[in-house]
Parts: structure tokens; C-alpha cells; sequence
């Protein structure tokens, strides 16, 4: 069971919430342009720290959940009216996790890679309306998901212990023979078949702008 920490100095984190907003608000075309694809997450601190001895912060709540949402949108709109100065087809979304706004982000593509994030989400029969006010925008429900092969399990002399090794491969095992895990099979370009079993893991809703 995950312990969860008090957080202090939420004044602190309300001013790096508005610190954040300014610094990423402005969308760099010239940047974007060279590589195609931009995003911003929700660096503020402590959101997002690497959990210690089993214990982590909980999710944002009150005000600063409803600061970083503000923020997000805000990012958003800004991007938004740089993008239509380009007069060419665009991505651009925002990543929403419910559960934990702090684990959302914007996501910005053109050009060759204008499709590439249309797969990071899988776009299950299942449907789930968007749990807050729409925020002006539409929002399509995805499943967040692990990814993992025959491989993932190893060998054993890859780990610190045969307690390590013996762990995780009973824990893929467990996920390949899990009813609710999605199954699917790819050939690459030399041959090679892989089987991925997927297990959801979160629900996230991904923006778009009504037409």
C-alpha cells in the first residue's frame, strides 16, 4: 500500500504553478518547425518525484488542482493561436489524466510528424465521459497502457538477485494470462514476430477544439 506525504507550502507551489505557465505559454515556432513535435508536462515540484520507501505524494487537490488545470488551458489557448498563424494542419492536445492532473501534459505536431502521437493512447469500445466541465473543448476517452513482451522477462543474471528476476517474471506471466490485458501481434520489417500484452493502467482523455 502506497503511504502517502503531507504537502507544506502550497503558496510556494501556487507561485511555481504561475512561474510555469509563464515560462511555457509561449510556443516556440522556429523550434517546433526543426523538430516537428513539441510538449510541455507539469514540472512543479513535488509532483512527480520518484517514490521513496513506498510513500509518495498524493495527486493535487483544491486550489492547486484547479491552478494547474487553469494552467493547462492557458498553455493550450496560447499554443493554439501560434499554431493558426502557420495556415497548415496541426496536432495539438491536451493529455488529461483525472486521477491525477499532475501527470498531464500538451502535446503540439505538424508536418511529417503530424500523425505520430495518434497511437500513443489506445482507442478502446469502451466510453467514459469526461468526469469535469468540458472547458470549452471536446474530449475523447483513451486507455493509458504497459507494454510488455516475452522479453521483458530476461535473464537472470540482468538483475541484482534471482529474487528480482523470479519477481518480475512472475509478474508478466501474471499480465499475459490476465483476462482485461489487450493482446496483439506485429511482424517488423525483417520478419521478426512480437507478441505485446497490454494492461491499461489509467484512463485519460485527450482535448480538442469543437469545429
Amino acid at each position: 500500500m502506497i503511504r502517502y506525504k503531507k504537502i507544506r507550502g502550497h503558496k510556494r507551489i501556487w507561485k511555481s504553478i504561475d512561474n510555469w505557465v509563464a515560462q511555457n505559454k509561449q510556443l516556440d515556432l522556429e523550434y517546433l518547425q526543426s523538430r516537428q513535435r513539441e510538449y510541455v508536462k507539469i514540472w512543479i515540484q513535488p509532483f512527480g518525484n520518484i517514490s521513496i520507501l513506498n510513500s509518495e505524494f498524493a495527486p493535487p487537490k483544491g486550489k492547486t488542482r484547479r491552478k494547474l488545470i487553469a494552467g493547462l488551458l492557458e498553455i493550450h489557448k496560447h499554443w493554439k493561436q501560434e499554431l493558426d498563424k502557420l495556415n497548415k494542419p496541426y496536432y495539438l492536445k491536451i493529455w488529461f489524466y483525472n486521477n491525477d492532473v499532475s501527470n498531464s501534459q500538451i502535446v503540439c505536431a505538424i508536418d511529417d510528424c503530424l500523425d505520430f502521437y495518434e497511437n500513443t493512447f489506445h482507442k478502446s469500445e469502451e466510453s467514459k465521459p469526461f468526469p469535469n466541465a468540458n472547458f470549452g473543448l471536446e474530449w475523447e476517452y483513451r486507455h493509458n497502457e504497459n507494454h510488455f513482451t516475452i522479453d521483458d522477462i530476461g535473464e537472470p543474471d540482468e538483475y541484482y538477485s534471482m529474487k528480482d528476476f523470479l519477481d518480475n517474471k512472475k509478474m508478466i506471466e501474471r499480465i499475459m494470462k490476465n483476462p482485461k490485458t489487450r493482446i496483439t501481434k506485429h511482424t517488423d520489417e525483417s520478419g521478426k514476430k512480437t507478441t505485446y500484452y497490454s494492461i491499461r493502467y489509467s484512463d485519460v482523455w485527450l482535448s480538442s477544439v469543437p469545429s
